[in-house]
């Protein structure tokens, strides 16, 4: 059995290296391009799905709506849920990033970005961006709202949503696809991979390529690997490890 993963393709904010977190930014023009080219990546490979889950984030619903388009596949029920959302970047969020580390350091800031527990400091409550105050999570409880998370916090969502949604349908034979974020699919593959917070430190999840897991009888991970020209793969995953460094 596979799973598709799928990073939303490039967003407004991506292009201009801003923190973005759980603000719904859309795709770039560039980012729809890489929805389409997912799509036709899966396509080329005879990709079919009974299922596709999202966040609740709109650079992820789009991108999702433009692959399944090129996989004439929009007809599949599509289960978009706040745990798949990005990490929380707290105050970070709008900030560019290469700003933020001329303002804070760039350890300080590498230890936000990449570090498996720091968290960046946290919204004031009273922030227009507090999701407390957003209507598509009215119906989640107020408690599990953050106003900032380290990736040990995303991973403490993302988990139990494997636990609690994928894995069942998955054993029920669902062939599925989840398109999320960097940061909510690097806790997942965390989980799936078994990796120690050294290692996932050092992942890099490129936007709009399409990441396949290969699963045993049992739902035991056997494998991954990127669709796509690998030097473009490698070039993409590059481009995100540099973030803090551009101008």
């Amino acid at each position: 059995m596979e799973l598709v993963l799928l990073r939303h393709g490039q967003s407004a904010w991506n292009l201009e290296n801003r923190f973005t977190g759980w603000v719904d930014v859309d795709l770039s023009d560039a980012g729809r391009v890489e929805a389409a080219r997912a799509g036709a990546l899966l396509k080329a490979e005879g990709f079919v799905f009974d299922v596709a889950y999202t966040s609740r984030l709109k650079r992820a619903i789009r991108t999702l709506w433009i692959a399944l388009e090129g996989l004439d596949q929009m007809w599949i029920p599509v289960r978009p849920d706040w745990r798949l959302n990005e990490r929380h970047y707290g105050s970070l969020q709008g900030l560019n990033k290469a700003e933020a580390v001329q303002a804070h350091g760039e350890a300080t800031v590498q230890a936000w970005r990449r570090s498996f527990s720091t968290p960046p400091p946290a919204l004031a409550a009273d922030s227009p961006m507090n999701p407390a105050r957003d209507p598509r999570y009215a119906d989640v409880p107020r408690e599990c709202l953050p106003l900032t998370e380290s990736l040990k916090e995303c991973c403490e969502r993302v988990v139990p949503f494997w636990e609690q949604e994928i894995l069942p349908a998955m054993r029920q034979g669902q062939r599925l696809i989840i398109t999320a974020h960097g940061n909510s699919l690097r806790a997942l593959v965390k989980h799936l991979d078994g990796m120690d917070e050294a290692s996932i430190a050092a992942l890099n999840i490129p936007t709009g390529f399409p990441l396949v897991y290969s699963f045993d009888a049992a739902l035991r991970p056997t494998g991954r690997r990127y669709l796509g020209d690998a030097d473009l793969v490698r070039a993409a995953i590059e481009g995100v490890a540099h973030q803090t460094k551009q101008a």
